[in-house]
């Protein structure tokens, strides 16, 4: 069964930290050849593409609002993409989403074939 499983939302006071991770089924990670990604939706927004890594050639991208406090990363043997994120702002306040597989459209806006449950980050003031 094809899954993304994210972890490691919580709570945190502005200028924090958080890691969130992204545990992809075997069957994802090894047949994608491609992107995977990070977005987020706060209530009443629209979705938003955060970071995305080719997980083959480590090419990385990210929104201009997360550059120089977010960082995407991997580990193969786990089969997991982890979000570092820092300097934490009350905006960053979202759902935050993995996403696999990428099909079409920009990186950070186009289309997934996978998208995990979704985990919560909470940054308060």
């Amino acid at each position: 069964q094809v899954q993304l499983v994210e972890s490691g939302g919580g709570s945190v006071q502005a200028g924090g930290s958080l890691r969130l991770s992204c545990a992809a089924s075997g069957y994802i990670y090894s047949t994608s050849r491609n992107w995977m990604a990070w977005f987020r939706q706060a209530p009443g927004k629209e979705r938003e593409g955060v970071a995305a890594m080719h997980i083959r050639w480590g090419g990385t991208a990210y929104v201009d609002s997360v550059k120089g406090r977010f960082t995407i990363s991997q580990d193969n043997a786990k089969s997991t993409v982890y979000l570092q994120m820092d300097s934490l702002k009350p905006d960053d306040t979202a759902i935050y989403y993995c996403a696999a597989d990428w099909l079409r459209g920009s990186i950070l806006g186009g289309q997934y074939n996978y998208w995990g449950q979704g985990t919560q980050v909470t940054v308060s003031s």
